[in-house]
């Protein structure tokens, strides 16, 4: 595919109205013949980035023994789990079924890698097997390290005003079910991020925004006030797009408090301990001291890192996402630095962006490329460049769509057309409506 395909193949994964989106999104150009080929290709992880590629890869290859392992037996549609959460869409919109997706002649081991080793490439599962490979792709997702936070675990989402979206569709929505009541009674909601890389940094926002809107509109409108802490010292890493959001806040009242990390829960006190990080503006030093806040309703996310097995692999980087543990691989080709024949793709790459489904639609040409071209003994030529889209929900029935890349460039599929800051209708269309659509076409390698 070249880079002219990719750009098209943005604008079909984010195009205007769900029925032209998805049909244009399973369109272009025909595909080269097959590549004869015994090569044994493991793709650790059946999620968004595993699901795709494999089925592009069995379009491509011919005779290849493609093995994925992944004993979840539930795909999860996570760009749905905001929705849930703030009550516009059912626990069910997210689920279905890990084979529902997989193409036929690959071997699909229901079990979790428990063990790579990169040097006699092979992977050991949690069963006990021992597969080898020529050519491995890591996509396992990350893990949510709940219990970094002291007095927090997941029995207590839905209960004492706490919510966390991220852990899946039942708790996005018991976190509905504490957030509703907020928007009901109102009182303090007091909503948080890690310090952590983190897939979707803007679902928090999010979340916040949407049960702002809907207290607005209900019993609790003049009754609440709401707070946003995070340990960044910006709402958004792209500087345009934090100033907007900036603005945003402080025309709904939102306060927000940089520099907190939420360190622990009092659940029956409703309080909430954060580390601030306060940095001097003349020697730049820090200084972190314990803050407490009172909360009615409290959002919790977790810090997140890649899976046990990544870090134990000796496949993470060494010098930096130490405490995470992300694979270092090189930021345009997603290969591994010190182990060729081995790829990551989704959160667990890492590269500076990327861990959003419109990332892994970007980030699955690329090391199919690269993959195939290793297979013929060549040097794949497609790169990518951090793309990254967040539909921004601001409200419900508005969204800015914010697309940027690597360099914090805004890089918009629909420039004239679509403002990626304008709070508009139909960037929520594609968020609520279309999004799906497109991503289950991503899922068969069609998008």
């Amino acid at each position: 595919m070249t880079r002219s395909g990719l750009s098209t193949s943005r604008r079909g994964f984010l195009g205007i109205g769900a029925a032209g989106l998805a049909a244009a999104s399973l369109g272009g150009p025909a595909r080269a013949a097959k590549l004869a080929t015994k090569a044994r290709i493991v793709i650790i992880g059946a999620g968004a980035a595993g699901t795709a590629l494999v089925n592009r890869l069995v379009d491509r290859l011919d005779g290849a023994q493609i093995t994925i392992i992944d004993a979840r037996a539930e795909h999860l549609y996570q760009p749905g789990l905001s929705l849930v959460a703030a009550g516009l869409k059912p626990a069910s919109y997210t689920v279905s079924k890990t084979t529902d997706w997989l193409p036929q002649g690959i071997t699909l081991v229901a079990e979790y890698a428990a063990a790579i080793d990169p040097v006699a490439k092979t992977v050991g599962t949690s069963g006990g097997q021992t597969i080898g490979y020529d050519f491995l792709v890591v996509a396992p997702g990350l893990v949510l390290d709940h219990q970094a936070i002291e007095g927090f675990s997941l029995d207590l989402v839905g209960t004492n005003g706490i919510g966390s979206l991220y852990a899946g569709p039942e708790y996005a929505a018991k976190t509905w079910s504490a957030a509703q009541q907020f928007t009901e009674t109102g009182g303090i909601g007091l909503f948080t991020r890690p310090a952590t890389e983190m897939k979707c940094a803007g679902a928090p926002i999010k979340h916040t925004f949407l049960i702002e809107d809907i207290a607005s509109r209900g019993r609790a409108a003049g009754k609440y006030e709401m707070h946003y802490a995070a340990p960044q010292q910006a709402l958004f890493s792209v500087p345009i797009v934090h100033e907007k959001l900036r603005m945003l806040f402080g025309q709904r009242g939102i306060t927000p408090h940089y520099g907190r990390t939420l360190k622990s829960v009092d659940p029956g006190a409703k309080r909430a301990t954060f580390v601030e990080t306060v940095i001097d503006p003349t020697t730049k030093l820090e200084t972190r001291s314990d803050v407490e806040m009172p909360y009615d309703y409290l959002h919790v996310i977790p810090p997140q890192r890649a899976p046990e097995v990544i870090r134990q692999s000796g496949l993470s980087w060494a010098d930096k996402w130490t405490d995470q543990g992300w694979a270092e691989v090189d930021m345009q080709t997603l290969r591994h630095l010190r182990y060729p024949e081995i790829f990551a793709l989704g959160d667990v790459a890492g590269v500076p962006k990327g861990k959003t489904a419109a990332s892994v639609k970007w980030m699955v040409p690329v090391v199919e490329d690269h993959l195939v071209a290793a297979i013929q003994g060549n040097e794949g030529t497609e790169t990518y460049n951090g793309y990254t889209s967040c539909p921004m929900i601001t409200r419900v029935g508005r969204a800015m769509l914010v697309e940027f890349d690597y360099n914090n460039n805004l890089v918009p599929s629909f420039p004239g057309i679509i403002a990626p800051l304008e709070e508009l209708w139909i960037s929520w269309l594609m968020k609520e409506v279309a999004l799906k659509a497109t991503y289950n076409a991503m899922l068969r390698g069609k998008a």
